[in-house]
């Protein structure tokens, strides 16, 4: 089985343009491809982590990648699968946020010896003169098309700025230069970007004509990413600052049944012949199938010392035999106690695990709160001084907890 068939076998490809092409060109390591990241963050998350796998196996296959950091394209604004316009963010934000970006990536891709290149289409976009790029590149899109696009059809009722229009133009460019400058013969990104890549895959053969070979396929990594990215509180990172290993464990420990298989399919490096087997499994054994999703998954971004830990955080805290110090934590101070002790509403609320005391106080009444393994129900609970010092493990339901330590 080829590299490409793997990746179908995987349920990592949505379409493609000239498959047998592409096919005979990934096969037998002959593509350089390139999958972008805008920095509209100062670390990667999940959604970012399905692209990197995905050049980690190209990769491995023989191909070149190169990741292209798009500190350029940030500064005008993707609008695919947003419903109003994406805050501004200053050069010197998105300048430290590459940074973050290219210290994240070099875990996953070799970048020595030319094996992969690391880009930032700045270094093309910002010199770029308005007229000559109008009369350049600009003839060759036709508005009608690029309206029909669903990236900006989902955003015309709402309004979509003018900035944002220019998006598609930029990331075709992105395409046409490093396709002149690098090599680079194919393009790889989500469904939601369908339309910008075929918009550079038609600059490339109307500038330089029908001949010149510019692949671009589309994945389930990102649509599916982007979901997977984000949880109820917020994104899941990369960064262990951000997101800890722990924390980055439990999230894919808790993904539903009906994810977990798909997921080790199309993220792990297990054995494609292993995971047909572990399709067969069910019930309690799905359970067995999240922990390898969890450990396989950690270990790839944190190493195997970080997933071990977590490891084995969880089953002491879900075995019943207490927490220990790999599990999130919040510090709170003396001036944070009233009367040298905290209620329980307020110690909810310092854990981040309920935006208010009334969400808390919500929460309680239905009994869905713990504190060190038992339920709490009475909503005036304080915790003095002297155990907050030990540490108090607060848990909201059976997949959000925290240790509140004083110090």
């Amino acid at each position: 089985m080829g590299i490409y068939e793997e990746l179908v076998a995987r349920g990592l490809i949505a379409q493609v343009t000239n498959e047998d092409e592409i096919r005979e060109m990934v096969n037998n390591g002959k593509a350089t491809f390139y999958i972008g990241f805008d920095c509209t963050a100062d670390s990667l998350h999940v959604g970012h982590f399905m692209a990197l796998c995905l050049m980690k196996r190209l990769q491995m296959a023989g191909n070149k990648p190169i990741a292209l950091i798009g500190d350029g394209t940030t500064l005008i604004g993707d609008p695919s699968g947003r419903s109003d316009m994406r805050q501004m963010l200053t050069e010197e934000t998105i300048q430290h946020n590459a940074e973050c970006f290219k210290l994240q990536m070099e875990k996953f891709i070799d970048f020595s010896d030319d094996k992969a290149i690391m880009l930032r289409n700045s270094a093309w976009l910002k010199p770029l003169n308005y007229i000559e790029l109008l009369r350049e590149v600009g003839a060759c899109f036709s508005v009608n098309n690029m309206l029909r696009a669903e990236c900006y059809k989902q955003r015309m009722e709402k309004g979509l700025s003018f900035l944002e229009f220019n998006y598609m133009i930029m990331q075709s460019y992105d395409f046409y230069y490093m396709f002149q400058h690098y090599g680079c013969n194919m393009q790889f990104g989500g469904n939601d970007q369908w339309s910008n890549m075929l918009g550079g895959t038609e600059l490339i053969r109307r500038k330089l004509g029908k001949d010149a070979h510019a692949m671009t396929i589309t994945l389930l990594l990102n649509s599916e990413g982007k979901k997977m990215g984000k949880t109820a509180s917020g994104a899941v990172w990369l960064d262990p600052n951000k997101t800890s290993p722990f924390e980055f464990y439990q999230y894919w420990r808790n993904v539903g049944d009906d994810d977990v298989l798909k997921c080790i399919r199309m993220l792990t490096f297990l054995p494609l012949e292993q995971i047909d087997e572990m399709d067969k499994w069910e019930g309690s054994q799905l359970n067995r199938a999240k922990e390898i999703l969890a450990f396989e998954l950690t270990a790839l971004v944190h190493g195997d010392e970080e997933a071990k830990k977590a490891e084995a955080s969880a089953k002491a805290l879900f075995g019943g035999s207490g927490a220990n110090d790999n599990m999130p934590s919040t510090e709170i101070s003396e001036a944070d106690l009233t009367d040298g002790s905290i209620d329980i509403m307020t110690a909810l609320v310092k854990a981040e695990l309920c935006a208010s005391k009334s969400e808390a106080r919500r929460n309680i009444q239905q009994g869905g709160v713990t504190a060190n393994d038992e339920k709490v129900t009475d909503i005036s609970k304080v915790f003095t001084a002297e155990e907050l010092k030990i540490g108090v493990v607060l848990r909201k339901g059976k997949k959000n907890f925290n240790k509140l330590i004083l110090k």
